[in-house]
């Protein structure tokens, strides 16, 4: 979902489900002018041992918008996106991204293991595809799917 859907993230997920309320309080605590960030939901669910997408559920049930995508995607005021296409591509990083792409896309999770593999930041990842001219799909939050 993204900001234009603010208000309406709940409408996702099947009628009826309820927030986990240990999530819950713990997502409102970490709230920031009204917002969590991506590393503070991925806290939460690294705490509780929980997937992000069941952290994603409860802030989407809340209707709680995500910040400051650790891509560097959205949630970065008014510019939006901070990922900017990369300069120079690295071998490794290009074979890696081009192995694990599909049909020009590339799930975020799958983008996250490249990074780690290789040792480097998900932002440098990240704005590798930006220059690939790959899409990032599938937020492991839920934050978006295309």
């Amino acid at each position: 979902m993204t900001h234009y859907d603010e208000g309406n993230y709940a409408a996702k997920h099947p009628q009826g489900i309820t927030p986990d309320q240990k999530i819950a309080e713990q997502v409102k605590a970490k709230l920031v002018d009204g917002k969590i960030s991506c590393a503070a939901a991925f806290q939460i669910a690294e705490e509780y041992r929980i997937t992000p997408a069941e952290v994603g559920q409860v802030i989407d049930l809340l209707e709680i918008r995500i910040n400051k995508c650790q891509l560097g995607l959205f949630g970065y005021g008014p510019q939006k996106k901070i990922v900017q296409p990369a300069k120079q591509i690295a071998g490794e990083l290009r074979d890696a991204i081009e192995d694990a792409c599909n049909d020009g896309k590339l799930s975020c999770a799958v983008l996250w293991e490249i990074a780690e593999r290789l040792h480097i930041s998900r932002l440098d990842a990240s704005a590798a595809c930006e220059a690939l001219g790959v899409k990032i799909s599938s937020c492991q939050l839920g934050a978006f799917s295309a």
